[in-house]
């Protein structure tokens, strides 16, 4: 185990991007133990777990490979899509970006189809990246991952876009402005018991979909992400490694409503000073 754990230090260290799959958290019996507080314990127990298993599948002889792209994932538990039950399912994703490169989003889409082998997701909604203390989210900040998510749907890899959390106002700017309008928006309800009436007038108006959601502000902040890997992986250097995204994926059966799956997909980037 300590070999295996060393091969797992060595590889973080000359590794450039790290790809953390979660598998089909349905299967998974250690989150019926104890059952999270919030979806963003979730989210740390998930990473945590991956790659604590992950250690102890990896052979010494792999400190001799150093790929730029570390895969970490529980190929027991995941559960990609068979063709003849792709059009009972429905796959949804919600995307938290960290950075602010739109390209990170064709980027984290392409790799939820791969991993769940479909060509298409029926639908995703973007969470912007945080931004510093009192700067307020604005129209200017949505354009680009926007456009990127248009590009998304127009090449047929979305078939539906939507937002996350913006109030009336901006939700009604970024509608105006875009060419492919948002068909859903959320609302957190920890912070909102009551939907406000001008966003449910307008969202009814131009036929758009208010879902409600329990997610933090910020699923996982950059300290939380690195705590979790340096438990995954004992005694790991983690202060150069940046999460870039993550993104959580459904999949529903139409016909009952029942999922299927879910897991996490989550990317970060070594920072090379």
């Amino acid at each position: 185990m300590e070999k295996q754990n060393a091969a797992a230090i060595l590889l973080l260290k000359q590794a450039t991007t790290l790809n953390i799959h979660t598998g089909n958290l349905v299967n998974w019996s250690r989150l019926k133990k104890k059952c999270p507080s919030s979806t963003s314990e979730e989210l740390q127990g998930c990473i945590r777990e991956t790659l604590s298993e992950w250690c102890t599948k990896i052979a010494p002889a792999q400190e001799k490979e150093a790929p730029s792209t570390l895969e970490c994932s529980l190929t027991q538990t995941t559960d990609a899509i068979i063709p003849e039950e792709r059009e009972e399912l429905k796959v949804s994703v919600k995307l938290f970006l960290s950075g602010s490169d739109p390209s990170s989003i064709r980027i984290a889409v392409d790799l939820a189809c791969s991993t769940l082998g479909v060509s298409q997701l029926d639908s995703v909604i973007i969470v912007s990246p945080p931004l510093p203390e009192g700067v307020s989210l604005t129209l200017e900040h949505l354009q680009p991952h926007w456009e990127e998510l248009e590009s998304l749907l127009q090449s047929h890899k979305i078939a539906a876009i939507g937002t996350s959390d913006l109030d009336k106002p901006l939700l009604e700017q970024l509608y105006m402005w875009a060419q492919v309008k948002p068909s859903s928006n959320q609302v957190n309800l920890a912070s909102c018991c009551v939907m406000p009436p001008d966003l449910t007038a307008f969202a009814k108006e131009y036929d758009i979909q208010l879902l409600t959601h329990n997610d933090s502000k910020e699923l996982i902040t950059e300290t939380s992400f690195q705590e979790s890997v340096s438990e995954g992986v004992k005694d790991a250097v983690v202060v150069d490694w940046s999460l870039e995204w993550v993104l959580r994926y459904s999949v529903i059966v139409k016909s009952r409503g029942i999922i299927k799956s879910k897991g996490y997909l989550v990317q970060a980037k070594r920072i090379i000073s």
